[in-house]
């Protein structure tokens, strides 16, 4: 029976994730695709599935059932960060539209591969709404925030507040900063991630003000991540379970204070999948389940 989430903490069940052999294919299709994806550079792809088949292991050391998304030609690099196309309710999966015109085609591609593996679908946006999955938070399982900013726009606000209106009592607007423009990838979840119901990690100086009040008022204990890791992806957590979670290496200040925060972490290395494509591991994983 599908259980759902409405949770970035509770422990994972099931998740979705893209292997780069659908994604990024071979080292000639990342060679031609790089530069139009935006990337920092060209990934390696020898490396990349090394990188990957370490990120894999940890994931599969800790969540039940691991499913692959498929290949397809309606997709490019980025559909290796599986999260942006869905988000994931108590009652199914809502299918968004990207702010990314670039990476418009994998929602349907996801739609199809959840009718395929009977994963209940909520809802999907139409017209003019655009969102990514990397802008909706679940603050806890009745509070949901959302980045509005240039992967998210009001019109789709509109819709997801409509789709979850009953089973969630709060719907909280984050406008996020114009920061390094519209080519650059600035999700919500690029300034905090939830590593357990009251512990956040959080990078303050690209966050209002008032939301970031808001966690403290909720009696959550922020984790805050220095300039320069920031730039790691250090901001870019993965919670499994609570206080068990995986990060990016190279971020130690970052990882030291989670272990002071009384956390387990796991690491791998992301130079080829996460870094060049500015995608941590919350980006790569779309959790389905958790319980």
């Amino acid at each position: 029976m599908f259980q759902g989430s409405q949770s970035m903490v509770k422990k994972m069940k099931t998740v979705i994730i893209k292997h780069p052999h659908q994604a990024f294919i071979s080292q000639e299709h990342l060679d031609q695709s790089w530069k139009t994806f935006n990337y920092t550079d060209r990934p390696d792809w020898d490396r990349a599935l090394h990188e990957y088949a370490k990120f894999e292991s940890i994931l599969r050391d800790h969540v039940e059932n691991v499913l692959h998304l498929p290949q397809s030609d309606k997709t490019g690099l980025d559909s290796i960060y599986a999260h942006d196309p869905v988000k994931f309710t108590s009652k199914g999966a809502i299918i968004l539209k990207s702010g990314k015109e670039l990476r418009q085609g994998e929602a349907e591609v996801y739609k199809a591969f959840l009718e395929e593996n009977n994963i209940p679908i909520l809802g999907q946006l139409t017209g003019d709404a655009l969102s990514d999955g990397g802008d909706l938070v679940w603050l806890d399982d009745k509070t949901l925030a959302i980045g509005l900013g240039f992967r998210t726009n009001e019109t789709a606000i509109v819709q997801i507040t409509e789709m979850v209106k009953d089973f969630t009592d709060e719907i909280i607007v984050v406008q996020l900063p114009y920061d390094r423009g519209p080519a650059e990838c600035l999700h919500l979840m690029s300034v905090i991630s939830m590593v357990d119901h009251d512990l956040a990690v959080v990078y303050s100086k690209l966050m209002p003000v008032f939301f970031r009040q808001l966690l403290i008022d909720r009696g959550i204990q922020l984790i805050e991540v220095p300039d320069d890791e920031y730039e790691n992806l250090g901001s870019n957590v993965l919670a499994l379970a609570p206080r068990v979670c995986m990060v990016v290496a190279g971020n130690p200040i970052t990882k030291q204070r989670l272990l002071d925060a009384g956390a387990t972490v796991y690491e791998y290395e992301g130079e080829e999948i996460s870094y060049k494509g500015t995608g941590g591991p919350t980006c790569l994983t779309s959790p389905v389940e958790r319980n």
